[in-house]
């Protein structure tokens, strides 16, 4: 189910151009203060969360802004402070704040007063599929008269957005080149830190990861199959349109069937912007949902998984640290890379065997989960293909990140030494 695309994001933004002028306006008047402010457009997670704990950690006044009841009540829970980003008061926190952290963009906190603060644009995963300005669904907007014009404005509005970013940090220096091209940044301002948002992922033993994920799976789904191998099908945003490898009720029945004969559970998150379709047509214990109403960030389970499916999902590199083996399902492939694009070949990631079909993925997946050498070649290729993609696997790419951000300027919170 299309839940929301670049067109009508950017129509929206198009009809805002007079509240950004006049909050723009209001920032000039308003002096900052000291305040650390955090948002995410995932939700209470992320690498702003990683972040928000170390600064508060550090001694620093933070405050997170939140849009929904929900993230008030996951914030609560871990004793963050909040405010609703809409409004005056979330003008105001915005516009007062000295550093802004966000994930996804500066509506993470509220669009109308970041002028003139420092921004620190966390992002939300390595780029796989071309993001910003090298993409073409960036500047999309709807058919309609003077579309071409619009595109333009819309461009030079996202130029103008980026070049507020002081610091942009990358999992790697083939991560930071990426980075820089969407963003239209110098290297100065991204910089090689590796990624908050997968510290879990490094930060202590692998008995430890594992055992804490699985906590907080068993606390989000329940009672699993006891000692069945988990799955989890990840598929990407699509831009609005329906996902072609939504499984036919043919299909879900082999599926489960396979499932059941090798004793896993398939766990299926769809991607936030495009949740719903993937419920089997019957329930099975071996089919969960984990969409991100059930848990906004999936990173923290990760270190449970046994096997990752995706297309063109972010989380092939990150589940590499693990050496979690990833299988490819991605019927679209040849149409993706037209419309969206890939940062190289997709080939080059997927390798030149990736499923078209559900009928291919599950021949690949029972070979993965009965042949135990099969399983430790694809663990290899996995670690592999991360290990061009991470700089850093020791759990301290938060505390980089502070020092970054310290390095350029923003003062140690009132009473440190």
């Amino acid at each position: 189910m299309a839940s929301f695309s670049f067109g009508t994001g950017n129509a929206a933004k198009l009809l805002r151009i007079p509240l950004y002028a006049i909050g723009r306006m209001g920032t000039f008047l308003v002096p900052r203060g000291r305040r650390w402010v955090f948002g995410c457009g995932a939700g209470i997670g992320d690498g702003a969360l990683a972040l928000q704990r170390y600064a508060a950690d550090t001694g620093h006044d933070t405050l997170w802004l939140t849009s929904s009841a929900r993230e008030d009540q996951d914030a609560a829970a871990l004793g963050i402070r909040t405010l609703r980003k809409s409004g005056l008061r979330g003008w105001w926190a915005t516009a007062r704040a000295s550093v802004l952290v966000v994930t996804h963009g500066l509506g993470d906190v509220n669009r109308y007063a970041n002028g003139g603060a420092f921004v620190v644009q966390l992002w939300h995963g390595i780029p796989l599929k071309r993001i910003g300005l090298d993409s073409p669904a960036t500047t999309q907007v709807p058919n309609v008269p003077g579309a071409p014009l619009l595109r333009r404005v819309v461009g030079l509005l996202y130029r103008g957005a980026a070049q507020r970013i002081r610091v942009l940090p990358a999992a790697s220096h083939r991560s930071r080149g990426r980075l820089e091209s969407a963003f239209g940044l110098g290297d100065d301002r991204v910089v090689v830190t590796g990624e908050p948002r997968v510290d879990v992922l490094s930060a202590g033993s692998i008995e430890e990861r594992r055992a804490a994920a699985s906590a907080l799976l068993g606390r989000v789904l329940g009672d699993l199959p006891p000692g069945a191998r988990t799955i989890l099908y990840a598929p990407t945003w699509r831009d609005g349109a329906e996902d072609p490898a939504v499984p036919s009720a043919s299909e879900w029945v082999r599926i489960i069937r396979m499932l059941k004969e090798n004793d896993a559970v398939l766990l299926v998150r769809s991607h936030p912007l495009g949740e719903g379709g993937y419920a089997p047509p019957l329930p099975s214990r071996r089919v969960r949902m984990l969409g991100a109403s059930l848990l906004a960030d999936v990173t923290p389970v990760l270190p449970a998984l046994d096997v990752l499916i995706t297309d063109y999902s972010s989380l092939a590199y990150d589940v590499g640290l693990l050496a979690t083996p990833v299988l490819y399902l991605a019927p679209d492939a040849s149409e993706y890379a037209r419309t969206r694009g890939f940062y190289g070949r997709f080939e080059d990631v997927a390798g030149p065997d990736a499923a078209a079909s559900w009928s291919e993925l599950l021949v690949q997946l029972r070979v993965l989960l009965s042949d135990e050498a099969a399983y430790d070649a694809e663990s290899v290729r996995s670690a592999t293909l991360s290990a061009e993609m991470h700089a850093y696997r020791d759990g301290r790419n938060t505390d980089r990140v502070y020092q970054a951000i310290r390095a350029r300027g923003i003062p140690a919170p009132k009473g440190a030494a």
